[in-house]
């Protein structure tokens, strides 16, 4: 065997395992379980909070956005997140938490990734910006 293509050869070996493994926002997140709600579009939960998300196995979403119960269903590929609220109760609570829940509403739509940062979880919409932070109950 000619000394040039083995050296060769076990260059390109060593090189291939240099390459990056891929990184902790392309592993899909086991999400199923319930979910506190922490911040909220960049605003701290109030602190009396009801509000959480639920992640069923079979892709229902539930909880509470504030006030109200919502359903509706989401889906997972890898990082890819989609949440598809579908509906929810109509009562009416106290201001922080109508306020919050308006929020809420609003983020959930635009969430396209989910990522583990200091142990909690991240649903990240356009550009990676943070919309909703969460930890396990």
């Amino acid at each position: 065997m000619n000394k040039k293509f083995f050296f060769a050869g076990i260059l390109a070996l060593g090189l291939a395992g240099c390459q990056s493994a891929p990184g902790q926002n392309d592993q899909q997140i086991n999400l199923i379980g319930d979910w506190k709600l922490e911040v909220i579009m960049g605003q701290p939960t109030v602190d009396y909070s009801p509000a959480q998300i639920n992640f069923d196995k079979d892709g229902r979403l539930s909880g509470n956005n504030s006030c109200n119960n919502f359903f509706g269903t989401f889906t997972q590929e890898g990082n890819k997140l989609t949440l598809n609220p579908a509906g929810s109760t109509m009562k009416a609570c106290v201001d922080a938490l109508m306020a919050q829940e308006q929020l809420v509403n609003q983020a959930m739509p635009l969430v396209q990734t989910a990522t583990m940062k200091d142990g909690k979880l991240e649903l990240l919409g356009e550009n990676n910006k943070p919309l909703l932070t969460l930890t396990r109950i």
